[in-house]
């Protein structure tokens, strides 16, 4: 088996090496996940890059289907995937349209770079939605601020992120140069794994070609009557970057839906979580109940309206969500218990 210390520029850490066993060890290798396509995975190792196959899964759960950053062990011999690794973090959303399912999104990521742009793109209750997902997934949130360049000052932009949470990294970068993006250097060392989301146009493709060293990603022009860019990433891949680091670039997402997502919720509106443990009654709904701590606040301006309107809005989207993602699992295990007594049946006659 190829050595830790080799493994250890993937991104592979003690908390990978201690899922092997002595077998897997003498007869499997891992490899990153670096590209999902329909027909195979792209993984690297040191020493090989190639496409696999999915390795077996009887799951009906889409978190144990296989996403860009997984790793995943395959055999020596030939390759042949075997099984995924358990990962250390995982980000996800409910997939776009009306459906019920989970999108993965990227896997094992330390921390998140949500990019938005110093133009008509700069979007709070966007931000809001990606800081959710990244306490989610028990990641390190970075809200990149790009095309500083567009402006005469930048504070505004960053004054305006710094407040959606307590305590969070607000970066302003020139996309275009090694100088401009060097504030995000620290994150992008050796065996570290990046991911960027945000909307299309905001210069995630420029980011990406800089910090990698190269122009792997195409890039178009911002629309001039909008700012808005043309969308040019069309799938999540990993890219190696010059500071020895990896990254997960991610199509700009038009729609993110939350699910499981209570904990980062709240974590993210930790004021108003604490206005409601001091409301007189413990099921306080916030409306008209007399001792209403969080009523009190919107009424001496202490807390915003908009942002508890912005709190309830996802409070109750996210509900709603892991309430069908749960139902739906719920009938699909059903189904499956249904379908294998069915087979144990005609095996018996």
């Amino acid at each position: 088996m190829t050595s830790p210390q080799d493994l250890t520029g993937f991104g592979w850490s003690n908390a990978f090496q201690s899922q092997l066993s002595l077998e897997d060890m003498e007869a499997s290798e891992p490899a990153r996940v670096v590209a999902v396509h329909r027909n195979g995975l792209d993984v690297s190792g040191p020493g090989f890059s190639e496409r696999v196959g999915f390795p077996p899964t009887d799951a009906q759960d889409e978190e144990s289907w296989p996403t860009v950053g997984d790793w995943l062990l395959v055999a020596k011999a030939d390759h042949r995937p075997l099984r995924l690794l358990e990962r250390k973090t995982l980000f996800k959303r409910r997939a776009a349209g009306t459906g019920r399912r989970i999108q993965l999104i990227a896997a094992n990521v330390d921390t998140l770079l949500i990019v938005s742009s110093c133009n008509q793109d700069f979007n709070p209750r966007r931000l809001e939605r990606y800081l959710i997902l990244a306490r989610d997934a028990g990641v390190m949130p970075v809200i990149v601020l790009t095309k500083v360049d567009l402006v005469d000052d930048p504070t505004p932009y960053r004054v305006a992120a710094e407040r959606l949470m307590s305590g969070l990294l607000v970066e302003c970068v020139d996309a275009r140069s090694d100088a401009g993006v060097a504030p995000l250097q620290s994150w992008c060392g050796p065996g570290q794994t990046v991911a960027l989301v945000g909307s299309s146009g905001v210069g995630k493709s420029t980011l990406v070609n800089t910090l990698a060293g190269n122009t792997e990603q195409a890039t178009q022009p911002v629309r001039a009557d909008d700012d808005h860019g043309r969308h040019t990433t069309t799938g999540r891949s990993l890219h190696r970057l010059a500071d020895g680091g990896w990254l997960i670039d991610t199509p700009g997402m038009r729609e993110l839906q939350l699910v499981d997502s209570e904990a980062g919720v709240e974590a993210l509106f930790d004021d108003i979580v604490a206005l409601a443990a001091q409301c007189r009654f413990g099921d306080c709904a916030h409306d008209t109940e007399p001792g209403c701590a969080v009523q009190a606040a919107l009424a001496d301006g202490t807390l915003a309206p908009e942002r508890f309107r912005r709190y309830r809005k996802l409070q109750a989207e996210e509900a709603h969500n892991s309430a069908s993602i749960a139902e739906r699992r719920a009938r699909e295990k059903g189904f499956g218990r249904m379908v294998k007594a069915i087979m144990r049946d005609s095996r018996k006659r």
